[in-house]
């Protein structure tokens, strides 16, 4: 069952306002200037972005995770080079995008001096969408390849119980003239952010997105949430991505699997303190030259188009960005609401 539609009109605002309203909200709940910045820009990106899941709903649960002091919202990323292709980023408990901005300009020189780099992200919080993280390095011109552990909510293919986050993966490469090539998606049937935007809608789910806590298949998402489990998208396939994930941002960063993270001690925390770990690839090393690598790209696009594909991976999310850029970000006014009293 569906909530009544608003008869309130959305309220719009500018890129920069919303960041100034998200900044500012951070700040008063014990954020870093610099943290502060950092995260507003990424939800608001997420919010300009279309993404009611991993935008301003996040706002709620970056809060709680402050209050409760499971996440150091002062803290100062430490980088420490590991090789000459490999930089490890220690996030301090902080929230992981700040670590993340820290480190780019010298994963992207790696990247360019050794031919790939390897970034890991551990001790960190990791709460926007994974694709913010790897558009930047294919705008310079690199392939990235980004992957995240979350909070268990999966059942593994064939388990009993709860293991895997919905542990997301992300892929950027540039094309030409300046543009991405781009996905992000959960290994779980659905990420656990839609399920929860579902829950508050009063929606129901498709077929064979998760399991209620007795083990039966559901479609209601209050299942799933209360003691429920998602199901791996492509089962065993699924289920074996979700693995190699939790050991690329878990293990690799020296950080807690999904089934690890444990918030009793912080009551009202919501995140998954885990890691992250990106890896970037100077593409002008394979075929000489960055246009000679994108025209491949776009060879591939025009073949996809040949083929029947009416819309590219990341393609909704460019078209609410121009939306969002000529009218500014439509927010809801119930959301709104709820900003001004964090």
């Amino acid at each position: 069952m569906r909530d009544p539609p608003s008869d309130e009109p959305p309220i719009y605002r500018s890129f920069p306002d919303l960041v100034a309203t998200l900044e500012s909200i951070l700040l008063r709940n014990g954020t870093s200037d610099e943290v502060a910045r950092v995260l507003a820009t990424n939800c608001a990106s997420a919010e300009r972005d279309g993404s009611q899941s991993h935008g301003l709903f996040r706002m709620t649960g970056y809060v709680k995770n402050l209050r409760s002091g499971f996440v150091d919202g002062r803290s100062v990323p430490n980088i420490r080079d590991a090789g000459s292709a490999f930089l490890y980023v220690d996030a301090g408990n902080g929230y992981a995008r700040p670590a993340l901005e820290s480190a780019m300009p010298r994963a992207i020189g790696k990247a360019r001096s050794a031919g790939a780099c390897v970034l890991a992200i551990g001790n960190a919080h990791h709460n926007g969408p994974l694709w913010l993280d790897v558009e930047p390095f294919a705008e310079v011109g690199l392939v990235a390849i980004g992957v995240v552990n979350s909070v268990t909510y999966v059942v593994p293919h064939g388990g009993r119980k709860r293991l895997y986050g919905t542990n997301p993966m992300a892929f950027a490469v540039p094309r030409m003239d300046g543009q991405v090539l781009l996905f992000d998606q959960a290994t779980a049937a659905m990420a656990h952010g839609e399920v929860a935007v579902a829950a508050r809608e009063n929606k129901l789910l498709p077929e064979g997105i998760g399991l209620d806590a007795s083990g039966l298949p559901t479609r209601s998402p209050q299942a799933i949430l209360e003691g429920g489990a998602l199901l791996p998208f492509g089962g065993h396939k699924g289920s074996s991505i979700a693995m190699m994930i939790d050991i690329l941002a878990g293990a690799l960063t020296s950080s807690n699997f999904s089934h690890q993270v444990d918030w009793s001690a912080h009551p009202g925390a919501e995140s998954a303190h885990t890691g992250e770990t990106i890896i970037l690839i100077d593409p002008t090393r394979g075929n000489g030259s960055l246009r000679m690598f994108t025209q491949r790209i776009e060879d591939l696009v025009a073949a996809m188009a040949d083929a029947g594909q009416t819309r590219l991976p990341g393609e909704r999310r460019l078209a609410a960005r121009k939306l969002a850029a000529e009218r500014g970000i439509a927010i809801a006014p119930a959301m709104w609401k709820q900003l001004m009293v964090l």
